[in-house]
């Protein structure tokens, strides 16, 4: 199996088991809203969705391991699309026309940049200098982005999904640095980085329940398209990742990341306006904190989240 299918295949994976967590961590919030935190900390289908999410997040790794920035965190969208047939089984209902027509949009986009982000394993990582110049400048926007007093809305949105592809940009060199390299765990390269990976997880989780203060829809399409933007800036510019098919792939790229950020949007606006803990790497995968209104209230098929990478998503990642 070469590095761009084993990619895709844990991207995949990864996905499938964020949107199941999601799914999952929904219908528990739902039904045990006023239960507080110790009450869910004594349940076992809650702790299932925490090795869900914990799972997830290292597949995504794994899957940075094999697979260029620019191709995996893409793929991250996937877990929008996953989570409409789970949701839908869940619910007992069927999927919707508009929900058909997003994850159609969504998959079609993502094949062509499929075709045009595929290459080899990734060998070039961040130095320490490169490192600390990205977190600067990655602060730097965020900052201006969710400065103080600003309303909570796509600002923060945006400041989220940096943040969590620059966590993913990094997480990728600690990877490659600690497992392809005569680096070992505790050197001065993974130290750093993975320290910096930390801190930028957890800004994206903080950013991303700022966001989803004022609603749901266009801030999700909003972190779940930024995160792979940042990312992408990070791999080509700094790590030597290359579109194929020069001219012309570039353009197919450009075209297949707008039809997927199309599909991305019609995805997010089927789901409802509710305030919840956003995921920082995968807007999908998210504890949700719903107040049903009446005992008959049933929650939306479509996980209201991703990361990352791509999610709040109980890992870092």
């Amino acid at each position: 199996m070469n590095s761009t299918v084993a990619a895709v295949v844990l991207s995949l994976f990864s996905a499938v088991a964020y949107a199941a967590a999601a799914v999952a961590q929904e219908r528990l919030a739902s039904r045990s809203s006023d239960s507080g935190m110790l009450r869910l900390l004594g349940s076992g289908a809650w702790w299932w969705s925490v090795a869900l999410n914990a799972s997830a997040a290292l597949l995504h790794v794994a899957a940075l391991k094999y697979g260029t920035l620019t191709l995996v965190q893409p793929l991250g969208a996937l877990t929008l699309v996953a989570a409409v047939p789970l949701g839908a089984r869940v619910a007992g209902r069927r999927v919707s026309a508009v929900e058909w027509r997003g994850t159609a949009l969504t998959l079609t986009g993502l094949a062509a940049l499929l075709v045009t982000a595929s290459g080899p394993a990734p060998d070039n990582v961040l130095s320490v200098p490169q490192a600390l110049g990205v977190a600067a400048t990655t602060a730097v926007v965020i900052g201006a982005l969710a400065r103080r007093n600003a309303r909570p809305g796509l600002r923060h949105a945006t400041a989220s999904g940096f943040a969590s592809g620059v966590a993913s940009a990094l997480t990728q060199t600690v990877t490659v640095a600690a497992t392809d390299r005569s680096d070992s765990l505790l050197s001065a390269q993974v130290i750093v980085v993975a320290v910096l990976v930390a801190a930028f997880a957890v800004g994206g989780l903080f950013l991303s329940q700022t966001a989803y203060r004022g609603g749901l829809g266009a801030p999700l399409a909003v972190v779940t398209l930024a995160n792979p933007v940042a990312a992408a800036v990070i791999g080509l510019s700094l790590l030597g990742e290359r579109l194929q098919g020069g001219a012309a792939g570039v353009l197919l790229a450009l075209v297949g990341a707008g039809i997927a950020a199309w599909g991305v949007v019609t995805l997010s606006r089927s789901a409802p306006e509710f305030p919840l803990l956003v995921d920082d790497d995968h807007p999908v995968a998210a504890v949700l904190a719903l107040e049903p209104e009446s005992a008959a209230y049933e929650p939306s098929l479509l996980p209201q989240q991703p990361n990352a990478p791509n999610a709040g998503h109980l890992t870092a990642l």
